[in-house]
């Protein structure tokens, strides 16, 4: 900094920035927490005083202000008003002192940088000292969760039984972090996020103090950046002030931010809906060529894609004050084109592609990818669409997405509209079988199976020469049955994981165990097979290899069905239609309750489709 530069910083009359110039000095000047405010003042007026407040909320919703503002109200006093008021309008003997951080009786402390034990023994010992001159000794700690362990029990005491001079005040951005014996200790005061309607009546009212000229859609365009944080708002007008040297123009904001014109995202979001690739493309270099950033194109993308879907179910949402007026009356129209299923299903993708584009070295190239793949996505129907057209009936124009333009011979929509496999040919039989939901449509089954007239018994081991036992035991399922119907699911689980069968007789039990089975697991097989069937087994190991486990025999059916599922016509067709898909889920009729652990898909009642690619 050249030797002006400091003349002029140590003058009087220094600039400030605007967080600290318009910073609040009392409760009335506070924006977006009446809440907290109305509590205040019910509890000040009816003398019900808390020892300790605990304030938390995001950067910038006025954590620190709100401590130094509560800290002057109970040290308020003037010529006429002796005691704690939020009623602050005439300035007290103490406020100034206060509001500026230079206060005796007022300690505030970092907690990020005073996080030891050390620190709080010494806010223990002073804790004895009356105030010097004020009536409270208040201290504020801020961002408090950054304490260490033994910080905080060492404070335990002193905050739950503190002199009667003593108040505490703690900040926090992470709430989940402080511990919940200290929370106990507090009154919790939850700041909000100020709203983007709020921030930007706000910003306009400091424009006009500052006699700034600045466009409604530049203060809107920061409302957004700000997220909600006032200090953040005000920190970002003052670098438009500082960039645009004049009139603050929506223009000079969106190219300082690095931020895409709202109203060329919705061009984009348009192009991208109705597949034609070379506009979307186009449109985006453009973007890109004017200075945005390719990441938060995407992100301003899957943000309109959010606003259109909001706007299905809360209309409402268009007045929001931080709207343009292109996205209110173009968000409305695609929120009635467009089906929740194509909107979600861009959601889903662009959320999975922002994070490749910010990690990849080549963004452009990345954010153009994710373009064609949302592109090619609207090109394709959705599974309920794909039904119909197998079942014979006429799809829908498209997937329930706009209107697409003509393309050419070549592209990709005609190419599959001719690539429909021959297979689909006999899959209306078959898909004439599933069952029909509430609407008519199929159910989200891909496989049905005929209904068996009886189901395969489990096979005896030996044929059983003695006469038929009052409880039956013939097989290792008969045996993992009993122990299902006497709730003992752990065992049952042994049995189907650990035994293998070599010979079952009445009273006699032959079998190998797994290596991983328990050493006593035929010692308590044949305890419980005398309790549940009430007569002597003698459970023995043969030394023959034994028959194949149940868990092991249920894997095999499972595979032979997941392969059969794979063959049915139906399903046939949907995975030829759609590359990448894949049957995840087989339903296998009289199954195990229990699946084993190695299983790669659980037994549910419902086949499943999964689309990899979506």
């Amino acid at each position: 900094m050249s030797d002006a530069g400091l003349e002029q910083t140590g003058k009087a009359g220094a600039y400030r920035v605007l967080a600290r110039k318009y910073r609040p000095a009392d409760f009335s000047a506070l924006i977006g927490q009446e809440p907290m405010v109305r509590t205040l003042t019910n509890a000040f007026s009816s003398g019900r005083i808390a020892q300790a407040w605990m304030l938390t909320g995001v950067r910038g919703v006025g954590k620190t202000t709100t401590a130094r503002i509560l800290a002057r109200a109970l040290n308020y006093k003037t010529d006429t008003v002796d005691q704690p008021s939020v009623d602050l309008a005439i300035p007290g003997q103490h406020c100034q002192a206060i509001m500026e951080g230079r206060h005796v009786d007022v300690v505030e402390m970092d907690a990020a940088s005073h996080t030891g034990i050390d620190d709080i023994r010494e806010i223990i010992e002073q804790v004895r000292y009356a105030p010097q001159s004020a009536r409270y000794k208040v201290y504020i700690i801020d961002e408090v969760h950054m304490l260490s362990t033994q910080a905080f029990n060492g404070l335990l005491k002193t905050l739950e039984e503190p002199p009667p001079h003593v108040k505490f005040i703690f900040a926090t951005t992470e709430i989940r972090k402080v511990p919940i014996t200290v929370l106990s200790r507090c009154q919790r005061f939850d700041l909000r996020r100020v709203g983007a309607e709020m921030l930007v009546a706000h910003l306009g009212k400091i424009a006009g103090l500052e006699a700034i000229e600045v466009e409604d859609a530049a203060l809107a365009m920061i409302a957004r950046a700000a997220e909600g944080s006032v200090r953040d708002s005000l920190s970002i007008f003052d670098q438009a002030i500082a960039h645009s040297a004049g009139a603050v123009t929506a223009e000079t904001v969106r190219g300082m931010l690095g931020l895409a014109d709202r109203a060329r995202v919705i061009d984009l979001f348009e192009h991208v809906m109705k597949g034609d690739m070379p506009l979307a493309l186009a449109e985006f270099r453009a973007q890109y060529d004017t200075g945005a950033d390719p990441a938060t194109v995407l992100t301003d993308l899957a943000e309109f894609t959010h606003f259109v879907t909001r706007l299905r179910f809360v209309p409402s949402a268009a007045s929001d004050a931080s709207l343009t007026e292109d996205e209110r009356k173009r968000g409305a129209a695609f929120a009635e084109a467009l089906s929740v299923k194509v909107l979600s299903r861009a959601w889903q993708m662009l959320l999975k592609g922002i994070p490749e584009v910010q990690s990849s070295n080549r963004p452009v190239a990345a954010a153009e990818m994710v373009l064609i793949r949302l592109a090619h996505a609207a090109d394709l129907p959705t599974l309920d669409e794909a039904m119909k057209f197998l079942d014979g009936a006429t799809p829908a124009p498209g997937n329930g997405g706009l209107p697409r333009p003509p393309m050419p011979s070549g592209s990709s929509a005609s190419a599959m509209a001719r690539a429909v496999p021959a297979a689909m040919s006999s899959a209306p039989a078959a898909l004439a079988r599933m069952p029909q939901s509430a609407n008519g449509g199929p159910v989200a089954r891909l496989v049905e199976r005929e209904p068996e007239a009886e189901q395969p018994q489990p096979m005896p081991i030996a044929e059983v020469k003695a006469e038929p036992d009052a409880v039956p035991v013939r097989s290792l399922a008969d045996i993992a049955a009993l122990a299902d119907a006497n709730r003992d699911m752990a065992f049952k689980v042994l049995v189907r994981r650990c035994v293998r069968p070599v010979r079952i007789e009445p009273g006699h039990l032959q079998i190998t165990l797994t290596p991983d089975a328990p050493k006593t697991l035929p010692t308590d097989l044949s305890n419980k097979l005398k309790t549940w069937t009430s007569r002597n087994w003698l459970v023995s190991l043969s030394r023959e290899e034994g028959g194949r486990t149940l868990a092991e025999e249920e894997a095999a059916r499972r595979e032979t069905a997941f392969l059969d599922a794979s063959q049915e016509p139906a399903v046939a067709a949907i995975l030829a239609r759609f590359p990448g898909a894949k049957v995840i889920d087989v339903r296998i009729p009289n199954a195990q309750d229990l699946p084993d652990a190695g299983s790669d898909a659980d037994i549910s009642p419902d086949p499943t489709v999964e689309d990899d690619e979506n």
